[in-house]
């Protein structure tokens, strides 16, 4: 419980309509989608910029823990509560500031759903270009949190390549401003790129300048089959060797393949299938041939079982049902999911799809891989069953051999879904000591008191 001197403080900030500590509330925002539970003090609703300035100052006063909260859709932890201390919902910070197609840019409230950003933008005839797979219901905040991405991401990038300027406060309560309204700018530290992916650690991003594209005129699918990883995953080095970029390039494994075959969902699938590539290309609709010529000629190569292509939404849809039904299908194996997100160079992704094969059988687990080929960026998906501690205490070895080998590879432990709480343990053997200590002088500058999202990120020192 807070203090009542706490709790007037934040009544006074924002309003007592906005300030929640009855049991039903802090048990609704006491996790995100992992399976633990922290009981929050209290949750709280501001609805603007000045809300989340005045809410900081009362933590600030009486040294209470923050924690930044979206949709809650992270999987990592980033948005669990902090014992004794509250929690941030941005859901009620869901305004467009302002929308400006000549400019290409729209600013938010970080509350706004990034599906809804892409929407207004396309009715201009631009787009947003980062894609999580949870765009319907997750928020710009926790995007901006993670430094989210998407499919789209093999050719345009992440999140933090779409963000001019920021508004923020920082945990001692400064109101600041990053960045600019350009997509040239070089004035002072780029800030802006620092607090992008930072976990709420540095400050409390309350508004954010996002860059926008022109719609691509046309956009042509492929859906390309093969007899095993290895052939599927040569195929990706291939396409990423030559000149016609993908705006998608997509991989499912074996295990992949055998989950949604239960669904109905792998029923067209050529006999033998054993690995699936989804491949997009976007651009001028004359270019397309070209662009398609070019990758057909990658991806052909041994093993490849079929290839089939569409430019029609309802065949689109179609070859991509596959892929689609995924998520709901691996719950048949195992009620819990432990999602890593692991990036690995390119050509090292046969290799280390065969080690993650080799695992799956050395600890007997069901393993689900699938994810961003193009950028080497793969959900590896152990389905477990969490009242088996064999079984668990199996998984946890194996999550640590897999971090090791991605390290080994000069991967990076996340590409999209961040550290949280889950993954800090392994920081190190990424991170290297003297650079360690540099980002926790640098959290102490924005966050003195240690307020903001505090045992996310980093280990304990």
């Amino acid at each position: 419980m807070l203090a009542p001197a706490a709790l007037a403080g934040f009544h006074s900030a924002l309003g007592e309509s906005r300030v929640f500590d009855d049991d039903a509330t802090l048990a609704l925002y006491s996790a995100d989608e992992t399976p633990k539970r922290v009981r929050p003090a209290a949750v709280l609703f501001p609805q603007h910029h000045d809300h989340v300035a005045a809410l900081v100052r009362v933590a600030v006063k009486h040294r209470i823990p923050l924690v930044a909260r979206g949709a809650g859709s992270g999987n990592v932890g980033g948005a669990l509560p902090v014992a004794g201390g509250v929690v941030v919902s941005y859901e009620c910070m869901k305004r467009v500031l302002e929308f400006d197609p000549d400019n290409r840019l729209m600013v938010v409230e970080v509350g706004v759903i990034t599906e809804a950003i892409d929407t207004l933008a396309r009715s201009a005839g631009l787009f947003y270009p980062p894609d999580p797979g949870s765009s319907a219901y997750c928020r710009i905040g926790g995007n901006l949190a993670m430094n989210a991405a998407g499919p789209r991401a093999v050719k345009y990038g992440v999140t933090r390549d779409y963000v001019l300027g920021l508004r923020a406060v920082t945990g001692s309560g400064d109101e600041i401003r990053t960045g600019c309204r350009t997509s040239k700018g070089v004035t002072g530290y780029d800030l802006t790129r620092l607090l992008v992916g930072s976990e709420g650690t540095l400050a409390l991003i309350t508004e954010a300048t996002l860059k926008l594209l022109p719609v691509p005129e046309a956009i042509v699918t492929l859906r390309v089959c093969f007899g095993s990883n290895r052939a599927a995953l040569d195929a990706v080095s291939r396409v990423m060797r030559q000149a016609a970029i993908p705006c998608a390039l997509e991989f499912m494994d074996r295990h992949a393949i055998h989950a949604i075959r239960p669904t109905g969902a792998a029923d067209d699938l050529p006999s033998g299938t054993e690995a699936l590539l989804m491949v997009e290309a976007d651009g001028a609709r004359t270019d397309l041939p070209r662009q398609i010529a070019a990758l057909k000629s990658a991806l052909a190569g041994t093993d490849m079982l079929e290839l089939r292509e569409s430019m029609n939404a309802a065949d689109t849809a179609r070859l991509w049902a596959a892929r689609k039904s995924l998520s709901h299908a691996v719950k048949r194996i195992a009620p819990l999911k432990l999602n890593e997100d692991i990036v690995v160079p390119v050509s090292a992704l046969p290799g280390f799809v065969d080690f993650i094969d080799e695992l799956g059988a050395q600890h007997q687990l069901a393993i689900v891989t699938f994810g961003h080929a193009g950028n080497g960026n793969l959900h590896i998906n152990l389905m477990v069953h969490p009242d088996d501690e064999n079984e668990m205490t199996r998984a946890e070895h194996c999550l640590t051999q897999i971090m090791q080998k991605v390290i080994a590879l000069g991967g990076t432990l996340s590409g999209e879904h961040g550290i949280g709480t889950e993954k800090r343990r392994f920081v190190p053997q990424e991170i290297d000591a003297p650079t360690l200590t540099l980002m926790r002088n640098i959290k102490e500058q924005f966050d003195p008191y240690a307020l903001l999202n505090p045992g996310k990120l980093f280990p304990d020192a």
